[in-house]
């Protein structure tokens, strides 16, 4: 038996692949330009769902690398939390929370530090829908009775014109299908949808 070998991108592939798709191309189109068959396409699409993930930020508020490596300048010196917050303009019990997480004094080291912080953001985001089970339910039964998620929004922006927590966008919806990792509307959903896509 023949085995298919494993076809990687690079990460500026993948961007492009991203942008195509974007344009409106199709997978078989990617794949000729790539010189790849469009399956090879097909999962990098719908591990989103098709839907163009987010770039990462960091939050401006968070500790970076170079704050990090001043609070590790500064244990070395055996200089107080708060002097080191001070020298850093930041509040004391940030610097102490910061260096508890991540093993005290004696073994903070800030790449390691950073690094951790930055694999402990990627963690799933709960979208809207996960706190509102009412809303959920409703925007599934209109899902069933062949409404768009379009029809959807622009209906609960009517019906709900003052209350926020109980309207969301089509892009929620589509996402809320598509990313199974959210895990707030079922897949067979998609069904309803009156186009049929996969992604």
């Amino acid at each position: 038996m023949k085995y298919r070998t494993r076809t990687f991108y690079t990460d500026n592939q993948k961007s492009e692949m991203w942008d195509r798709w974007q344009r409106g191309e199709s997978m078989s189109s990617i794949g000729r330009h790539f010189n790849r068959a469009s399956f090879s396409i097909f999962p990098h699409l719908a591990r989103t769902g098709g839907i163009l993930p987010p770039d990462r930020m960091r939050s401006r508020f968070a500790l970076g690398l170079i704050e990090r490596e001043e609070i590790s300048r500064g244990l070395v010196a055996k200089q107080s939390f708060r002097s080191i917050a001070q020298n850093l303009n930041r509040s004391p019990s940030t610097i102490s929370r910061e260096v508890r997480r991540n093993g005290g004094r004696q073994t903070y080291r800030a790449t390691h530090s950073d690094q951790r912080a930055w694999d402990c953001a990627t963690r799933p985001k709960l979208c809207k829908l996960s706190f509102n089970d009412p809303l959920c339910q409703l925007i599934a039964r209109k899902l069933r009775r062949k409404w768009s998620p379009q029809q959807i929004a622009g209906w609960l922006k009517r019906k709900y014109p003052g209350e926020e927590q109980n309207r969301v966008s089509h892009e929620t919806i589509y996402r809320s299908l598509y990313v199974q990792t959210r895990g707030v509307l079922k897949k067979e959903l998609q069904e309803c949808l009156r186009s049929r896509r996969a992604i």
